[in-house]
């Protein structure tokens, strides 16, 4: 976790970082917070998520994350999705759709059609951006929340 937050930093501090507010831009982020619905002393907290997506001025995304699962096992999602911008404010709702590999085991069936290890994901969140910086609430189904934070470049 510290390694992607001294990530950020570095990002945040080079001149690559001065994305514009118009037009393609790149989005490197990570989590920072992981609250569970409900209590289970197996779950994990703590996601380590690193992922990159590449935003389009029309609102198109594609992207994908690497993270640790809720029972802490390397997972990655790979997804295309769309942001809705509102305008005139930093404010925007994105939703995403992909695949979700990484739940195995005794956690296989967690999430839903897990048959051979891979599963399609739906994945909305809301989020605002400071020139640069940003941060989303992601809704993990009827899991989790998790705040995001990133830099555009």
């Amino acid at each position: 976790m510290k390694r992607y937050t001294l990530l950020l930093v570095f990002l945040l501090g080079s001149p690559c970082a001065l994305a514009a507010d118009d037009g393609d831009f790149w989005y490197l982020q990570t989590s920072v917070y992981t609250h569970h619905w409900s209590y289970d002393p197996e779950h994990n907290n703590h996601q380590d998520l690193i992922g990159l997506e590449r935003d389009y001025a029309d609102g198109l995304l594609w992207g994908g994350a690497t993270f640790r699962n809720s029972f802490s096992q390397r997972s990655n999602y790979a997804y295309v999705g769309k942001r809705f911008d509102l305008k005139g404010s930093p404010f925007y709702f994105k939703l995403t759709g992909g695949l979700l590999q990484g739940y195995h085991g005794e956690y296989r069936d967690k999430i839903p059609f897990n048959h051979y290890g891979v599963a399609p994901a739906i994945i909305p969140s809301f989020g605002v951006h400071w020139g640069p910086v940003g941060a989303e609430f992601v809704v993990l189904g009827d899991s989790a929340g998790m705040i995001n934070v990133g830099v555009r470049f």
